[in-house]
């Protein structure tokens, strides 16, 4: 039995966009292989916004220690550029959630509200140097496909998944 729970949150205040720079860091310094620095941080976020991560065309989902810290967060977001589909956005699972499930339980989350969203598929996009986030998405039926819109921040990786109707 988890830990943890998972939740829809809201997308706005500071944390947020501190656990987003969070992950913009992590994630930065596997790609470039150093530190990004605040101006390649400051222009991620731009290029890249958060806030649509809400109802009624997405969710931000969070997941929390039973004493409420913040273990990790994923986001989905319906694609109006691409009708009937969904796109997972800011999957990140903190150290202290690694291994224990956390990343299994936000993708199934967001499948799940992708579906309740309307989508009948969801796509993302991911980086060589994520290859846990890969090997991950591969193993929850996720194949690799042709990009699905432009990207803006220079991924590798495209991935879709069709969504059969809710298994609960």
């Amino acid at each position: 039995m988890p830990t943890w729970t998972i939740n829809p949150e809201s997308v706005d205040g500071s944390w947020v966009d501190e656990a987003i720079r969070e992950y913009f860091t992590e994630v930065g310094a596997r790609i470039l292989g150093r530190p990004a620095t605040d101006d390649e941080l400051r222009t991620a976020l731009v290029d890249d916004p958060h806030h649509d991560l809400r109802p009624p065309h997405g969710e931000f989902l969070v997941a929390r220690d039973e004493g409420g810290a913040l273990l990790g967060y994923a986001g989905v977001r319906l694609l109006p550029a691409v009708p009937g589909a969904a796109e997972l956005k800011r999957m990140y699972v903190r150290p202290a959630g690694r291994g224990a499930g956390v990343g299994r339980g936000l993708l199934l989350a967001v499948e799940t509200t992708a579906r309740r969203l309307g989508a009948a598929r969801i796509v993302l996009e991911t980086n060589d140097e994520l290859s846990e986030a890969r090997s991950l998405y591969e193993a929850r039926g996720y194949h690799e496909t042709v990009p699905y819109q432009a990207s803006h921040d220079g991924a590798d990786h495209w991935y879709a998944k069709p969504l059969a109707a809710d298994p609960g």
